[in-house]
């Protein structure tokens, strides 16, 4: 005699594997149509040829300007906005599951403006505090400015925050505080500078996927696989803190260090990423809203689908950035902010308070 409660449960959960599995496939189809997206046009079966070509190791018979094109410029773009994408809904899915908010992400807890800030220190200043490094390797100095500054802030919150507690409102308020601190640091570099340095600053600011090569790929996918894995392994007591402090303690979680650890990690999934692509804001906003409206609120598969959504979001943003006026390039972080905009206008419009409240 079968239990009707349990093939109920087991009903939802196949309906949230075969959900999170077209979101893979539409994944894939999306790759595939940025692969074959551009100036440059290529037809699928050349990308295709690129692609094998480039596995088996025989890339004789390609044509050069093809390999160039799909595998130098176009697919480290791709994977930088894929990742970057996972990085940031996975952040923002777990910091909202931690603090119990779901307006919180890596910008509302200052993350976005101490990296802000660690960019600008180092466009402004790197010449004079490091002559030689700051001129041959102004990029990478860039990069490990904004990540150093996006990691350490949330240390810095969480340090304050357990002066008086870490409560999530002390976290958030904590956030707040810090994030004004850092944009008043990043306005004053940008009073005090050359228009050279202030052009660099503003581009840096709008987000965008001109850092990508393989390096830069090399350095940030085993860092998302181990952290998308580590806050994975966290969901059962992330579901648990969902009913509260008190009782998340009675079932033997330890919340004060599930908060740090979730954060810390968190935290460095996104600032790894936003040091190379800059500032890219409402993914990890509007990835964990949709996928709790499509999956539910189960972290167990909230996390991935959150993580697929945030991947897919911003490949397509950045695709449609990138060839909407063509040869000109527009920033994505233009384009996360006017859909993050219109997307939380409409939940307003339509009355949605139970996402947005």
């Amino acid at each position: 005699m079968t239990n009707p409660t349990t093939d109920l449960y087991q009903a939802g959960t196949r309906k949230k594997w075969i959900l999170i599995t077209l979101l893979m496939i539409l994944l894939t189809g999306s790759v595939f149509y940025a692969l074959n997206a551009g100036s440059y046009q290529l037809s699928p079966s050349q990308v295709l040829s690129v692609l094998s070509g480039v596995i088996t190791g025989n890339t004789e018979t390609l044509t050069p300007n093809d390999k160039i094109v799909v595998f130098d410029f176009r697919l480290p773009r791709i994977l930088l906005a894929v990742l970057t994408g996972i990085s940031l809904a996975i952040a923002g899915t777990v910091m909202q599951a931690l603090l119990r908010n779901p307006l919180v992400s890596p910008f509302t807890l200052g993350l976005s403006s101490a990296a802000s800030f660690g960019a600008a220190c180092a466009i402004v200043l790197g010449a004079a505090w490091l002559p030689y490094i700051a001129d041959v390797y102004q990029n990478y100095v860039i990069v490990t400015a904004a990540f150093i500054l996006g990691w350490l802030s949330i240390l810095l919150i969480y340090g304050i925050s357990r002066v008086k507690g870490s409560t999530s409102a002390t976290l958030i308020l904590s956030g707040v505080v810090i994030g004004y601190i850092f944009q008043a640091g990043v306005m004053i570099l940008k009073y005090v500078s050359n228009n050279e340095k202030l052009r660099e600053i503003t581009l840096w600011l709008m987000g965008g996927m001109w850092g990508a090569n393989w390096n830069a790929i090399i350095v940030i996918t085993p860092i998302c696989i181990i952290c998308f894995l580590y806050l994975e392994s966290l969901s059962w007591d992330l579901n648990a803190l969902s009913a509260g402090d008190d009782i998340a303690k009675n079932v033997d979680v330890r919340v004060e260090k599930l908060r740090f650890r979730g954060l810390l990690v968190s935290t460095l999934a996104a600032s790894v990423c936003l040091a190379f692509t800059g500032i890219i804001g409402f993914i990890g906003l509007m990835a964990p809203h949709i996928g709790r409206m499509l999956i539910g609120s189960d972290n167990r598969y909230l996390i991935p689908c959150s993580a697929l959504l945030g991947a897919l979001i911003l490949l397509i943003s950045d695709t449609f950035a990138r060839t909407i006026m063509d040869p000109i390039e527009i920033p994505v972080g233009v384009i996360m902010y006017l859909i993050g905009g219109v997307f939380f206008m409409i939940l307003i419009l339509q009355g949605k308070h139970r996402v947005i409240t």
